[in-house]
């Protein structure tokens, strides 16, 4: 059975009949991108997905019973072999900066489109795409805060993949507590300064793809304030590069370890020593102290690339999940138990595992909606004649990061987890794929910001931001789409998402005062809770969207497509009728504000 990747025609569905790319192709700026190069784009994506990229994801996990993995021989990180055809390919094909200026190495082209190629290859081979995402992503600050010189001597090579690129944060004493780092910087005579400290986690921190690694690092000049206020970053490359943009002697970066993790093998996840022999060189990066500032543009970016991955993964897990139903045979049909001699049929036509697979269904198409959805929102903002248009989509974006990147990775790893209780015992197998899906999966629910961290940044920041219109902005769009339902003849539908959307309003309002008086722990407390529903009116609303696409579009539909917008339609009826209730139950939980979490003794969680 040929594993796949990704529901194309679902991409298509929200590209051209939710998203309306071709739109864009109107404006000066996406001229170049209309729905026949589109549609080639994600043809050509697609073929590298799954052509190149998934079968190295089998092939680089140790777990699997390869010894490929990532090795550290002599203090250089060796990646698994089979990395090393796709990364050529991805270069040549100039995918890793797919959104960015032609002049840089980039391709222009809309972030929509971007994200649909994106989920082809994390969901092939996540891992892997660890190594041009995290370049991408260095290469990303450089552009907004780098000096002439910098992007000069740096971007095209990072954004090409001649060169890779990390995120040096976290600390052995300093996890999302960054302020608490102790990596300082001594500015030296000629301007650069010299880098000291030791820091952990460090996804693609080193690799024989590339001929140099460069290291945005945090860290605090000496005499800085304490804190995050103090912080500041510095471009610390593992080859110093010279003036003229060749290569110089080796830095004083030193690799000391690579972590053995649950999953995603073949990305390295380093310890690097900066300095140990106090010859390590950087160059400041933006202004001094202002180091968070540059570095969340990086955060930001990969939050929200995180969610497509936590995504990309689910989407996989199900649409393997649909082949292997269709294919397994197992038992008689249920009208048929008592028959004798009643035929064995596929496990599909099982009431439960029909059941599992729609559910599966509705998160996945719920979430890669949203993700779609916010990188419009890009592009939205990319093209806006004005800056109030900009400003709400901007706004927008910044509502959606946490609950992106926390809903699309929590319910990620969900449809992974019943994408393996679908194959049954084989699901646990590593002969199938479904496995190594989950175990890669549970990672995105903790980098880039923990889930909780997210909630947080959600409850302490988002809501109030500009006064709450970000929020009041969003309610906007979703009421306009329940406008449309009910216009489309969906209105009982569109009444329940109503409703719930107004108990969302509701509680919003109750968090934020919660969280502004005596018990601002307990609201704190329940910021998770809060932040997964919020994720699941959201999922209501795009599913009302699409039913009344589907609805608008079935009767003038080829024979072929009538079945995908009667799927839209049914799994539309099935979240809103089957798993939005369940919200609504976990809104007035919320509402109640339970002061048992924070009252309960420390002593008595283990005795």
């Amino acid at each position: 059975m040929a594993q796949q990747v990704v529901d194309r025609r679902d991409q298509d569905f929200l590209l051209h009949e939710i998203m309306n790319v071709e739109e864009l192709s109107k404006t000066e700026k996406f001229a170049d991108f209309n729905k026949k190069t589109v549609d080639m784009i994600l043809t050509e994506a697609r073929s590298l997905a799954v052509n190149e990229l998934l079968p190295a994801n089998k092939t680089a996990d140790v777990e699997n019973g390869n010894p490929e993995g990532v090795r550290l021989e002599n203090g250089a990180v060796k990646v698994p072999p089979s990395y090393h055809r796709p990364y050529k390919l991805l270069r040549e094909g100039e995918w890793i900066a797919m959104t960015d200026d032609l002049e840089y190495g980039g391709q222009g082209m809309p972030r929509t489109v971007a994200t649909a190629c994106g989920e082809l290859f994390s969901g092939a081979n996540m891992a892997f795409m660890m190594y041009p995402g995290l370049t991408h992503g260095a290469g990303a600050i450089l552009k907004e805060f780098g000096s002439d010189k910098q992007k000069k001597l740096f971007l095209k090579n990072m954004f090409t993949g001649k060169w890779g690129g990390t995120m040096c944060l976290t600390e052995p004493e300093a996890g999302s507590n960054v302020g608490a780092l102790t990596t300082s910087a001594k500015l030296n005579d000629d301007g650069t300064y010299s880098i000291t400290g030791n820091k952990i986690f460090i996804s693609g921190g080193d690799s024989d793809m590339v001929e140099n690694v460069i290291h945005p690092v945090l860290a605090r000049i000496e005499g800085a304030p304490e804190g995050t206020k103090g912080i500041s970053l510095f471009l610390v490359p593992k080859i110093w590069v010279n003036d003229d943009g060749s290569l110089g002697e080796p830095n004083d970066v030193i690799i000391t370890g690579v972590e053995e993790k649950m999953g995603i093998h073949g990305s390295c996840t380093c310890s690097i020593n900066f300095g140990g022999k106090g010859k390590c060189r950087g160059t400041l990066i933006g202004e001094v102290n202002k180091g968070m500032k540059a570095m969340f543009v990086m955060m930001n970016e990969a939050r929200l690339g995180v969610g497509l991955q936590g995504y990309a993964l689910g989407s996989a897990s199900y649409v393997n999940a649909v082949n292997y139903a269709r294919e397994r045979i197992q038992g008689p049909n249920l009208l048929k138990a008592f028959d004798k001699g009643a035929p064995s049929v596929p496990i599909i036509q099982h009431p439960d595992v029909r059941r599992m697979l729609l559910n599966m269904k509705a998160y996945v198409d719920g979430m890669r909606a949203l993700i779609y959805y916010i990188s419009n929102c890009f592009d939205q903002v990319a093209i806006a004649a004005n800056e109030d248009i900009k400003a709400k989509y901007q706004g927008l974006i910044e509502i959606l990061t946490p609950i992106s990147k926390s809903y699309c990775t929590d319910k990620g790893f969900e449809v992974c987890s019943t994408g393996v209780q679908v194959y049954g015992g084989y699901g646990f197998c590593s002969e199938f794929p479904q496995e190594q899906l989950l175990r890669d999966c549970k990672i995105t629910a903790i980098y880039e910001g923990t889930n909780g961290i997210q909630a947080m940044d959600l409850l302490g920041r988002k809501l109030g931001m500009n006064n709450g219109k970000p929020m009041m902005d969003l309610l906007g769009e979703i009421s306009a789409r329940i406008k449309d339902a009910k216009e489309a003849g969906l209105e009982e539908l569109a009444g329940k998402v109503e409703a719930a959307v107004g108990k969302l309003g509701e509680i919003a309002m109750h968090m934020g005062k919660t969280a502004m008086s005596e018990k601002i722990m307990d609201a704190f407390a329940e910021a998770v809770p809060f932040q997964e529903a919020a994720g699941d009116v959201i999922m209501a609303w795009l599913h009302i969207w699409r039913a009344t696409v589907a609805t608008k579009a079935i009767s003038g539909a080829k024979k072929k497509d009538v079945p995908f917008y009667q799927g839209q339609i049914k799994t539309a009826q099935y979240f809103i009728e089957q798993l939005l209730p369940v919200t609504l139950g976990k809104m007035e939980a919320i509402k109640a504000t339970t002061s048992s979490i924070m009252e309960m003794p420390e002593e008595a969680f283990v005795m």
